[in-house]
């Protein structure tokens, strides 16, 4: 495999990366593309699969960065819990920062998304969640002001919408996600501080309260080496 010149190239980066202490800085792109005898292309692909694994992080501007180890925020599927309660579960400690509170009408496409009336008041909560002092979700959530309203939110808010609303007394039944990996936009890239079209987990999602209604309507991006999700599924077709 190793006889292979894109798995000679992995195994050379990988060799590179475990040599070099966390924190330190890899050499420039060109520098390094030159080192290794590749293209820049080749080389962006190859640095690729180390970055959603979590072993580097390309800072705009500034370089490519190793990264030191971190536990990953390893959650099921089947009940939905907040990103606050899956690390406190396991020990991690995550923090908020660039938290933004912002009151909007509702454009028609986000009507449609909550089933609201176009021009509706709504809540949008911006931030990012910070492992390690590493930037490693971006969250949006969007609800009617009836639900929830900006002044509503109080001063030592910890990121979670999901436990606010829980503890508000909402009552909270199913939520409904759409999972894909997409590229990161120019505004979400900024917010991690990674490059523009990096991979990322996406979460599309509806929650729902007891009624059938829908009081959230969120968009979740998370660096994928920070994370793994998984789903325990009964095998189909056994007799119960």
């Amino acid at each position: 495999m190793a006889n292979f010149p894109f798995q000679r190239l992995q195994a050379d980066l990988a060799t590179l990366i475990s040599n070099t202490p966390a924190g330190q800085r890899l050499p420039s792109e060109p520098e390094l593309a030159k080192q290794l005898g590749v293209s820049r292309a080749t080389l962006r692909e190859a640095m690729r699969s180390f970055e959603t694994q979590g072993m580097i992080r390309r800072r705009q501007g500034s370089g490519t960065f190793v990264v030191g180890k971190m536990q990953v925020l390893d959650s099921g599927l089947e009940v939905l819990e907040s990103l606050d309660t899956i690390a406190r579960r396991l020990g991690l400690e995550i923090s908020v920062s660039d938290l933004a509170i912002e009151s909007e009408s509702a454009s028609p496409e986000l009507a449609e998304a909550l089933n609201v009336s176009a021009g509706t008041g709504l809540t949008r909560v911006r931030r990012v969640i910070r492992a390690d002092r590493r930037p490693v979700a971006y969250l949006v959530d969007v609800l009617p002001e009836s639900t929830l309203h900006a002044r509503d939110m109080p001063s030592d808010f910890n990121g979670s919408v999901l436990d606010f609303l829980l503890n508000r007394g909402i009552p909270l039944t199913t939520s409904r996600a759409n999972v894909s990996a997409i590229g990161a936009t120019a505004e979400v890239a900024k917010a991690l501080e990674i490059q523009r079209g990096d991979v990322l987990l996406h979460f599309n999602s509806l929650l729902f309260d007891a009624n059938g209604g829908i009081v959230d309507y969120s968009l979740s991006y998370f660096i994928p080496g920070y994370f793994h999700f998984h789903v325990v599924r009964r095998v189909g077709g056994m007799q119960q």
